[in-house]
């Protein structure tokens, strides 16, 4: 049988596509459906689910827009369950906050409570390619900018290094919590032209700070990374926010 299709009271009324779509995920989870293997075929979903051929197709676009299921044409096609990568889930969920007119404080303040964590679990446990290419990254701003151009390269690289650990995560919810602030706050950044004026102490801040938790993390030193992170963090928040006051003075002043 077919998950019974049921709101409670309480819920808001959704069209009945949605609430089909719903009902094909749960389905698809009860069934121990993995990425790759095939849907039922139309016909199938309307008498499983009991539904018209409209509402199964409207249902079927929407599991598709959220990349759920992929459709396939031609000889072995149909639907099919699909994976979303991390990369469509982060764009989704930007979208939301789109609109949200976060802060620098709004990111940070959540960095600085997940970031030294992840520091710390990462201690003694990261491959010697992870570490070259924490250095590596590292490299890329390791002078000061030369001009604007460089400057705004440089901010992203320097964020780009807290996504490299966001990806050696063991809790993958932690990984993609990071990840995902990493991307909006380079966004921000690039978005709010952030990385302007030039901000010396804040590449040399940044770029001692990543030198020393490279150290702990190849030395295992969990306490150390931690205590890194925090620092770095709490410098960073102090130095981006003076950059954000700064660039929403000169736009009063424009």
């Amino acid at each position: 049988m077919p998950p019974a299709i049921t709101r409670s009271k309480d819920e808001p009324k959704h069209s009945r596509p949605v609430q089909v779509a719903e009902a094909i995920k749960v389905w698809v989870v009860e069934q121990g459906l993995q990425a790759g293997d095939r849907l039922p075929g139309e016909a199938e979903l309307i008498r499983r689910f009991g539904m018209s051929k409209g509402t199964i197709r409207e249902a079927m676009r929407i599991l598709e827009a959220q990349g759920l299921i992929k459709t396939r044409t031609g000889p072995g096609g149909g639907s099919f369950v699909h994976e979303v990568s991390r990369q469509r889930a982060k764009a989704l969920l930007g979208n939301y906050f789109y609109f949200k007119d976060l802060s620098i404080g709004d990111i940070y303040q959540l960095r600085l409570t997940l970031e030294p964590e992840l520091a710390a679990s990462l201690a003694g446990r990261l491959s010697a390619d992870v570490l070259r290419m924490l250095e590596d990254n590292i490299a890329e701003y390791s002078s000061p900018a030369s001009d604007i151009h460089e400057e705004r390269a440089q901010h992203v690289a320097s964020l780009r290094f807290h996504a490299i650990l966001a990806e050696q995560a063991g809790n993958p919810l932690l990984g993609f919590v990071v990840d995902f602030m990493v991307n909006l706050l380079s966004d921000l950044t690039v978005y709010r032209r952030l990385y302007s004026p030039p901000n010396i102490e804040l590449w040399q801040q940044g770029r001692d700070h990543q030198q020393a938790l490279v150290r702990a993390l190849r030395d295992g030193d969990a306490q150390g990374a931690r205590r890194i992170m925090t620092d770095h963090m709490q410098t960073a928040w102090k130095l981006m926010r003076r950059q954000e006051a700064e660039m929403q003075n000169r736009f009063i002043s424009e």
